[in-house]
């Protein structure tokens, strides 16, 4: 693809949804909703902050992301048909591990149970 987003844009790529109820009743295409979830395909370097400095984005190339359903504009190319959205517009990432900054208030009380026993 050659196509590169601009400050906070993203490309997405949605994702087919399923042709198939869990009861196995068949959904015509006319019937189905536009699936609320995609594959980002390109994202852009980030916005500019008050202060000029670029912020970059929280989501990546290959990341799978939630995001409005009347979210983004749809363009068409090489044949593919993609959105292209802010990142404001996207709700979150799915499966995404979490941020490592999490992992150290758990560690705190280990230290102060350490203190105790001495």
């Amino acid at each position: 693809m050659k196509f590169r987003p601009l400050h906070d844009r993203v490309v997405i790529r949605r994702i087919t949804a399923e042709e198939k109820t869990a009861g196995g009743i068949i959904i015509p295409d006319t019937a189905q909703e536009k699936p609320m979830e995609g594959e980002v395909v390109a994202a852009g370097p980030g916005a500019r902050n008050e202060l000029g400095a670029v912020v970059a984005l929280d989501v990546k190339a290959g990341d799978r992301v939630l995001f409005g359903k009347w979210s983004g504009t749809e363009v068409k190319i090489d044949g593919a048909e993609l959105l292209i959205m802010k990142e404001s517009d996207i709700m979150g990432v799915i499966g995404a591990a979490a941020p490592a900054a999490a992992e150290k208030p758990a560690a705190a009380p280990a230290k102060k149970a350490a203190k105790a026993k001495a």
